[in-house]
């Protein structure tokens, strides 16, 4: 488990005020000045050093991300630091907690974040819904420039930084990147092809890194206590400290800080008070959001959260949100209710993920009643198979891969309720 003195965010219970002279007490705004003063280089390498990968769901390493930004400036361009904080994946709230309770971590970071890609405005693009968390992280904004933390000679450090707010309008695809910067550019939210990519043509045709909420939230610490200190929390290319939400069937749905690695269970067990009925009353876990493949209760007796180790059981860490299911789920209904939500959030630019979608979707909502036959379940994978990897975004894998995940552990399930309706 994680020792006290390693958290990160040590007010995610949201116990403390969320506002700055709170936030400096809990060590936000610590050396900063210090940080800004350091090269771009420099602070690439301590990110480097800690191992950091991003935490909005590809797990991509920080570090290499922002080392694709041009080193020096072309045509005049400006920079731009994109923070997606539209976190719009059904299981997911970590990084409305984050924003809710600790919105000047966020900012910190963004301000660092910033200085290592030569960034000089940064835009957090904000899910429209979340209203009351947009209300906190705007009046921690305005705090911060009140008292120089962030604007014109941030800290006086020499280095200036503005910071927009961008509220979205509730559209899940606006969690891809490039469809964000459609969006913050006041267009429709509709993936672009790349290349080019962000790095070198993003928002308003600039260089543009886009990283998500917890992934900047972190950075200060990292340069505070160093990027040796968090590679020593977790795993090999697994490092540092991931905040995981859990619900479902738990006695206690929690956000919770643990160390990359740590076992399903035991995060489960120790910080959600346990599947509902008891451990031996779980049928399958959703490890990482929606978009995951589930896994059955054999895997999660024994599975590591971490990126490697759930790729390695065919299913992935996403953004870390484990959504649990006893047995009285229907796991068919549950994975049907799925792909409705990825069928109504498909942009419909790609035609295999705006036909596809549709297509499994009813394919499902036959399979709930068992109004279907068993040589439609490898029809359903075919369409899958035909969907996934073959659009803009990988929204179309998000659609194919909670239905791969399904038939893969639970294709009898799905053949016994066809044979029990046939036989009715």
């Amino acid at each position: 488990m994680l020792k006290e003195e390693d958290r990160i965010f040590t007010n995610l219970n949201g116990k403390q005020s969320p506002f700055l002279s709170a936030a400096k007490k809990l060590g936000s705004w610590q050396q900063t000045k210090k940080f800004l003063e350091l090269s771009s280089e420099d602070i690439i390498s301590e990110v480097k050093k800690s191992g950091l990968r991003g935490r909005g769901g590809a797990g991509f390493p920080t570090a290499l991300k922002w080392s694709f930004m041009p080193k020096e400036k072309s045509n005049g361009r400006p920079s731009y630091l994109v923070v997606n904080a539209d976190e719009s994946e059904p299981g997911t709230c970590k990084d409305r907690d984050i924003i809710r309770y600790e919105p000047h971590k966020l900012i910190e970071g963004a301000l660092l974040a910033s200085k290592a890609i030569g960034a000089s405005v940064a835009y957090i693009y904000i899910r429209g819904e979340f209203y009351n968390e947009y209300q906190v992280l705007k009046k921690a904004l305005d705090e911060a420039y009140k008292v120089g933390l962030i604007g014109k000679n941030a800290c006086d450090s020499g280095y200036d930084l503005d910071i927009f707010l961008h509220r979205g309008a509730g559209a899940y695809i606006c969690g891809e990147e490039t469809a964000q910067l459609e969006s913050i550019e006041g267009k429709k939210g509709m993936p672009r092809l790349k290349p080019p990519f962000p790095a070198a043509s993003g928002l308003f045709g600039c260089p543009t890194t886009i990283n998500n909420v917890e992934t900047i939230a972190v950075v200060p610490d990292i340069l505070r206590r160093g990027g040796d200190w968090f590679a020593s929390l977790g795993k090999p290319n697994n490092t540092g400290t991931k905040v995981f939400c859990i619900s479902g069937h738990v006695n206690k749905p929690c956000n919770v800080e643990e160390e990359m690695g740590i076992s399903l269970r035991e995060l489960i067990e120790k910080h959600a008070g346990g599947v509902r009925g008891g451990w031996d009353n779980l049928l399958a876990v959703i490890p990482g959001g929606s978009s995951v493949p589930l896994i059955p209760k054999s895997i999660c007796d024994t599975i590591e959260m971490d990126f490697d180790s759930l790729r390695a059981v065919q299913s992935g860490l996403g953004t870390a949100a484990v959504i649990v299911m006893d047995k009285s789920t229907d796991i068919i209904q549950a994975i049907e209710r799925l792909s409705h939500f990825y069928m109504h959030e498909s942009c419909g630019q790609c035609s295999p993920c705006r036909e596809g979608t549709g297509w499994m979707w009813r394919i499902m909502k036959k399979m709930v009643k068992g109004d279907s036959t068993t040589e439609e379940i490898d029809k359903l994978l075919d369409i899958a198979s035909q969907v996934e990897g073959h659009t803009i975004c990988a929204l179309g894998d998000a659609a194919a891969w909670p239905i791969q995940g399904l038939v893969r552990h639970f294709r009898h399930v799905i053949e016994d309720r066809i044979k029990t309706f046939h036989l009715a």
